[in-house]
């Protein structure tokens, strides 16, 4: 068996985000052998100040670590100068990410969306680096001289060109389907949310299949659909990527073939873990709602799933969560639990009378 690869992980002093970034590099297969914290990760020359690099340079050298996680993200300058001083790899949050997403691609259209995502994040990095070069302030490019460094900034971008006009083909294989299905009088209901919410144990639990489910992030980074029938009305039931906090831009817009399903769906029905903590609650449903947002999804569309239900401590129901939640049409929630099936039945009636209604 294969020695993990030991890391040490730099995140912010704060509960969930130490929570989320070690589960970040659990799933990607790290070993967290220490965790390093500080207020301000983006501001000086190594991401941290100087002494907390020095400390971080001892923890590297006394404990065997091979892979520095920051979970930020770095200038190349930034990645290249704590590097430099350790002497070990340094990943920034995205890096780490993208490590996640091509490790759990399972289709051409998923393999071709990270590639382009993996492309975009080397982009920005490229045109950095070549900066740099020109001006003599790193050594080379990947041990490339300041010409190569042009010809590989300019490859990137054809690739990246190449990529684009497949993902296209992709829409339109997807548009054709969406034509098919509408002339069949059948309807898509979408779930999202947050990843690890438990959103594929809904889909399970909502079409008896058994489809993989686990506790590390992005189980799902495909759009897996089955037609259900429940009292006699049919329709489709897709389960789609999750999300996450600082997810940037350019990902969400590679896995916009994808994610576009949302956009055409008759209901979304966003699941949230309702047995977190309030605050982290809170701040989870304010990510997805972002990502909606940012799709083009009508807040009319959206059904609030709390699920895990079961797990909520009797001293605060579900209802008083919801009243600190500030939720955009807060009447449109149930609350169930996915894995005992509390209110599936319930969630069933009430997607069947939303079909109807339309």
């Amino acid at each position: 068996m294969p020695r993990q690869i030991r890391t040490i992980l730099v995140t912010y002093p704060e509960h969930n985000a130490i929570a989320e970034a070690k589960s970040l590099a659990d799933t990607a297969g790290y070993s967290v052998e220490k965790i390093v914290t500080q207020k301000n990760i983006t501001g000086s020359r190594y991401g941290v100040g100087r002494g907390k690099a020095l400390e971080i340079q001892d923890l590297v050298n006394n404990m065997n670590i091979d892979v520095i996680i920051f979970d930020e993200v770095l200038k190349p300058t930034q990645q290249y100068n704590l590097s430099k001083l350790c002497k070990v790899e340094t990943i920034d949050r995205e890096r780490l990410i993208l490590r996640i997403f091509e490790s759990r691609a399972s289709s051409n259209e998923s393999r071709i969306q990270i590639r382009l995502a993996q492309l975009r994040y080397d982009m920005f990095r490229a045109r950095d680096k070549v900066r740099l070069a020109k001006k003599g302030e790193q050594p080379g490019f990947f041990g490339m001289g300041k010409y190569d460094a042009d010809v590989f900034f300019l490859d990137i971008k054809r690739h990246v060109t190449i990529l684009k006009r497949k993902l296209e083909r992709e829409e339109r294989r997807r548009m054709l389907y969406r034509i098919q299905r509408s002339k069949l009088g059948l309807q898509t209901i979408s779930i999202a949310g947050y990843t690890s919410a438990g959103k594929t144990t809904l889909f399970n639990a909502l079409t008896g299949e058994s489809k993989d489910v686990g506790r590390e992030l992005f189980t799902t980074l495909t759009t897996y659909t089955r037609a259900i029938s429940v009292r006699d009305t049919k329709f489709l039931l897709s389960d789609t990527v999750g999300f996450i906090s600082k997810l940037p831009a350019y990902m969400i817009d590679a896995f916009k073939s994808t994610l576009s399903e949302l956009k055409y769906s008759a209901l979304v029905l966003l699941v949230l873990d309702i047995s977190d903590p309030i605050l982290e609650v809170k701040r989870r449903y304010d990510s997805s709602i972002r990502v909606l947002n940012e799709l083009a999804v009508p807040v009319g569309k959206i059904f609030y799933v709390l699920n895990k239900a079961d797990l909520v401590g009797e001293s605060e129901g579900v209802k008083e969560r919801v009243d600190k939640l500030d939720m955009i049409n807060r009447e449109n929630c149930i609350a169930v639990s996915a894995k005992s099936g509390l209110n599936i039945l319930n969630l069933k009636e009430l997607m069947v009378k939303f079909i109807c209604s339309r």
